[in-house]
């Protein structure tokens, strides 16, 4: 990673940052607030004091379901999409130079997946034992597919690549039988993508379930499907149109994909882990509708005041990920003694300053908000120095 000082502008190279989304041309404040918003949840949900002790909203779904914390991850790429509009627009028109610009996409994309692998490595460098899927594997792929469709296809195509994932997943998961056990099946470990994950990553897989991977291989098609309705709704705020138009028809598609998501999950269960056809429509019209009022409060109304506390997770939204998963690693390999015998420093802090003073429950939220508000200085430091560090 390198860091350069700059204005808080788009920038005429495509960064790792703007494959997350902090790359829209012309810049949507908007959409940086609400990619803010996401990456400090993700931050949040990432970070407890202690994983046995979580409040119900802060944890996932243990199966089929959708909890405040479901909600993060395809919000992510569902940005991810909206900025691949925006960002792409003007190459789009440069059919002539859409060769090099592919090959800066794919260059991003691997970015990003090496350095999500580089911290499953950290710290211990176990290559026969690493995940290799992982969120920000997933989101690296994710981008790579979603702009180069949206470099190569017009709306309608992309609609129809959209509707055929769904469906084409939807049917893969429910009618196809699942080899070696037999009829198709949703449960954890022997459902079709499970099955997938364990025949072609054995032993690389996320280490709770060790036969299947919530990032896996197949359900990495749905996620594309996520991106591609951000990607849509992103053409859509394009437009050379009325704000109050567009922010109308951007509820209402919202409201409607929300909707189809959950009589979609009578049939096909809501379920992120799968990333499950339901799961992609419920939580895409959701983003819509944050996206949405967003917009209309931030863009259209001009109430910006608020804003900055999420605007500087939102510029740097990468980064910021990326050094929240690392330093706790690095908190780990630091030891402490005590009169209880060698801990960890987060481990020793946690027990000196929370545990002490706060129930079980708030000490491990407490902990997490102290992450939030560590991080927002730092970052806020960054914005007001104009620094954005690349990848």
């Amino acid at each position: 990673m390198n860091t350069t000082s700059t204005s808080p502008q788009p920038s005429e190279k495509l960064t790792a940052n703007e494959a997350s989304g902090a790359l829209a041309r012309p810049r949507l404040r908007s959409l940086d607030v609400f990619r803010g918003i996401t990456v400090l949840s993700m931050i949040l949900v990432n970070n407890p004091g202690n994983w046995g002790k979580i409040y119900a909203p802060l944890r996932h779904a243990a199966w089929h379901g959708c909890t405040p914390t479901d909600l993060v991850f395809p919000f992510f790429l569902f940005i991810v999409g909206v900025s691949i509009a925006y960002a792409l627009s003007g190459a789009k028109l440069a059919p002539e130079n859409h060769s090099k610009t592919i090959g800066r996409i794919i260059r991003r994309g691997l970015t990003l997946f090496a350095l999500g692998l580089f911290l499953a490595l950290f710290p211990k460098f176990e290559f026969e034992a690493v995940r290799i899927p992982g969120v920000l594997q997933r989101i690296g792929v994710v981008f790579i597919i979603a702009a180069i469709i949206f470099l190569k296809t017009e709306k309608r195509t992309q609609i129809i690549i959209l509707s055929s994932v769904l469906v084409g997943y939807w049917v893969l998961m429910m009618f196809v039988p699942v080899p070696g056990i037999g009829e198709s099946n949703l449960l954890p470990t022997t459902n079709l993508a499970a099955w997938l994950d364990n025949t072609l990553l054995p032993g690389h897989l996320w280490k709770s379930t060790k036969v299947w991977d919530p990032e896996g291989i197949l359900s990495t098609l749905p996620a594309v499907a996520t991106a591609l309705i951000g990607v849509l709704a992103g053409q859509w705020l394009k437009k050379k149109d009325d704000a109050g138009n567009k922010i109308a028809w951007l509820m209402v598609w919202g409201v409607i994909c929300t909707c189809l998501g959950l009589i979609w999950d009578l049939h096909f269960p809501i379920n992120k882990s799968l990333w499950t056809s339901s799961y992609v429509l419920y939580t895409a019209g959701l983003a819509m509708l944050g996206l949405g009022l967003c917009y209309w409060l931030i863009d259209v109304k001009g109430y910006q005041r608020f804003t900055t506390p999420f605007l500087v997770y939102g510029v740097n939204a990468i980064t910021v990920f990326f050094l929240s998963g690392l330093i706790p690693r690095i908190m780990g390999m630091i030891k402490v003694n005590t009169p209880a015998g060698e801990v960890d420093s987060k481990t020793f802090l946690y027990e000196s300053f929370y545990t002490p003073h706060l129930s079980p429950y708030n000490a491990s939220l407490a902990w997490a908000l102290t992450w939030i508000f560590f991080w927002m200085i730092i970052l806020w430091v960054m914005y007001k120095k104009n620094i954005i560090i690349k990848v």
